[in-house]
């Protein structure tokens, strides 16, 4: 038993600095770099093979899909970026299914308030709503038409215009808050 918390220990461990750095990278820069997501998510991938053989591996696999879908999708369809998504792959990674859903809902909530937080400072609140609704109505269409509909026509209005924010920082406070979730519930 305390193997396994310390298992789980350095496994939030690495999540959150992981993000942490994403997040500090991407205020800087603008982007997070494959320097940081290629081997965060390598790592998971080993770790989870190492501590739960095969079905700990394909559970890993099944986590970084499953994080990095919805940001593959607004990369494809709303420009937003790849780093997030490969991020979101690696945090999967390291943390499975179960604590990798949690940790998807409260980074997703995360971004949604911090997104209307800066339209609302910026004068924009109203434009970034009709956004929010255009992406979510074509990742439905995509969803019902199972990929048959067409992708450019869906696209964002003026996304390339749209105010731009690196979602890093909501990435980490989402595992941060999923983090403390995860260590009030265990106790």
């Amino acid at each position: 038993m305390m193997q396994e918390a310390h298992a789980v220990m350095i496994q939030w461990g690495v999540v959150l600095g992981a993000s942490l750095a994403a997040a500090l990278w991407d205020l800087k820069d603008r982007r997070i770099p494959n320097m940081l997501t290629i081997p965060v998510l390598v790592g998971g991938l080993a770790w989870s093979a190492i501590h739960g053989g095969g079905a700990g591996f394909i559970e890993s696999l099944e986590a970084a899909g499953l994080l990095a879908l919805p940001y593959v999708l607004l990369f494809v369809f709303a420009g937003g970026g790849a780093g997030d998504a490969k991020l979101m792959a690696a945090l999967g990674a390291w943390l499975g299914l179960e604590n990798g859903i949690a940790t998807l809902v409260c980074v997703c909530i995360f971004g949604v308030i911090l997104a209307l937080l800066k339209a609302a400072w910026h004068k924009q609140f109203f434009a970034v709503l009709a956004n929010i609704r255009t992406i979510i109505l074509t990742f439905m269409t995509y969803v019902f038409t199972r990929g048959a509909c067409k992708a450019n026509a869906l696209e964002v209005v003026g996304h390339e215009q749209t105010m731009k924010m690196p979602y890093g920082p909501a990435i980490f406070a989402g595992v941060l808050a999923a983090a403390v979730y995860q260590f009030l519930a265990t106790d």
